[in-house]
């Protein structure tokens, strides 16, 4: 499902939303897609989950369901094996202010170093198919509970944490990270879960 010119890690992703967004006031989705690689499981995933978990961005009302939302699109046309995906002109046009898309990536540099550092590629087994197809599966079910999350406090984050790091496992082909993001899911879905209003 990746593609020749996909980002090798965190940075270089981070790398390319400047990049590609730095003459922009306002930033849609569809340039965020377009600077990830849209035509790409990890990319797609990893940028999805970056923004969510991305403080003033991911806390936005209405970011994590509406990246769900991307998430579950994008990869259901994946799993047909499209050519090309295609996204609804009123999810793609969607957008946040640039200033806050870099305070967000700014906070993001740090820990994407430290991720980087830590990646490689190991156990690239859970990585291939039929991983990825099991592993596209659960990111489908992380973003249907999306909506949900958002009426948990801090449960979109740790949605967004799983999506980053199934993302980020296809990317750098490290199938430890895919085990540690299957736990991080797990554990949102246990805190969800506790934290339903009776």
């Amino acid at each position: 499902m990746n593609q020749p010119n996909d980002p090798d890690n965190l940075q270089e992703l981070i790398a390319r939303i400047r990049d590609h967004t730095r003459e922009m006031d306002e930033v849609s989705v569809g340039d965020l897609l377009s600077a990830a690689g849209e035509r790409s499981f990890g990319p797609v995933v990893l940028v999805a989950g970056l923004i969510t978990l991305a403080p003033l961005i991911g806390d936005i009302p209405g970011v994590p369901t509406l990246l769900g939302l991307l998430v579950l699109l994008t990869l259901g046309q994946l799993l047909f094996q499209r050519e090309s995906i295609w996204i609804p002109a009123r999810l793609s046009e969607r957008r946040i202010s640039r200033e806050k898309l870099f305070k967000g990536l700014d906070w993001m540099d740090r820990p994407a170093r430290k991720l980087d550092d830590w990646t490689r590629r190991r156990l690239t087994f859970l990585v291939r198919s039929p991983g990825q197809l099991a592993m596209a599966v659960v990111c489908m079910l992380v973003s249907l509970a999306m909506p949900l999350m958002e009426f948990i406090p801090f449960s979109a984050n740790g949605a967004g944490l799983a999506l980053m790091a199934f993302g980020l496992s296809i990317v750098a082909r490290d199938g430890l990270l895919a085990l540690l993001a299957l736990a991080f899911t797990g554990g949102t879905a246990w805190f969800v879960l506790t934290n339903l209003p009776v």
